[in-house]
C-alpha cells in the first residue's frame, strides 16, 4: 500500500483565496468527508518580519544614514563657499565700478582715497552723480562663514596680506573667518 492509498493520508488543495484545504483519503474510500479549512502557516510567517530581519534592516539603514551625513555636511559647506565667493565677487565688483566712475570724474573723492570708496556703506548709500543718486551695492552681504556683515577690509596703502585696515579707503574685502576651505586654502585668503 502506497502512502497515497493509506486511509489516513492527507491531501492538500489550495483555493484561489489562499486557503488550504486538507482532506483525508477517507473521502475517497467512502468515509465521512472531513475537510478542514486551515490558514496556510507558511504564508503567515512569510508576510511578517522576524526580529532578526528587523534588526538587520535597521542596521543597514543606520549604516547608509551614517554614510550620508558627511556627504550632506560637505554639500552644506560647498554651498556656503559658493555664497562666500559670490559675495566677495559682488563687493569687489562694486568697488571696481566705484573706482571707474571716480576715475572718469563722475564725482569727487578725497585726495588720499585714490578714488576708492571710504567704506562699504558708501557703496550701499550711493553717491550723487549729476543730481542723481548712483548706488553700487544693494546691501552689505552677510558673511556666510561668520554670520555677520563685519568683513575684513584692506586699503590701497595696506600690505596685500594685512589683517588690519588702515582706514584710508576700501581696496579689497575678505572674510574674517579663520577656517579652512574644502580645497585646503584659508577662507581669508580668497
Amino acid at each position: 500500500m502506497t502512502e497515497s492509498e493509506h486511509p489516513l493520508s492527507r491531501r492538500e488543495h489550495t483555493s484561489d483565496s489562499g486557503m488550504l484545504w486538507i482532506s483525508s483519503n477517507r473521502e475517497s474510500m467512502g468515509g465521512t468527508a472531513t475537510a478542514d479549512c486551515v490558514t496556510r502557516g507558511r504564508r503567515s510567517r512569510e508576510a511578517g518580519l522576524t526580529l532578526v530581519e528587523l534588526i538587520v534592516t535597521v542596521a543597514i539603514v543606520a549604516i547608509l544614514a551614517s554614510a550620508a551625513i558627511p556627504i550632506t555636511r560637505f554639500q552644506v559647506q560647498r554651498a556656503r563657499e559658493r555664497v562666500l565667493r559670490r559675495d566677495l565677487w559682488e563687493m569687489r565688483d562694486a568697488i571696481d565700478h566705484y573706482k571707474d566712475a571716480a576715475d572718469k570724474g563722475a564725482f569727487i573723492t578725497k585726495l588720499d582715497s585714490m578714488n576708492y570708496p571710504p567704506d562699504l556703506q558708501t557703496l550701499v548709500d550711493g553717491v550723487d552723480v549729476q543730481d542723481k543718486k548712483v548706488k553700487f551695492l544693494r546691501r552689505i552681504p552677510v558673511d556666510p562663514m561668520t554670520g555677520n556683515t563685519d568683513w575684513g577690509l584692506r586699503s590701497m596703502q595696506d600690505d596685500a596680506d594685512a589683517t588690519s585696515w588702515g582706514g584710508q579707503n576700501v581696496f579689497d574685502v575678505y572674510t574674517k573667518s579663520t577656517a579652512t576651505a574644502l580645497d585646503g586654502t584659508k577662507y581669508s585668503d580668497w
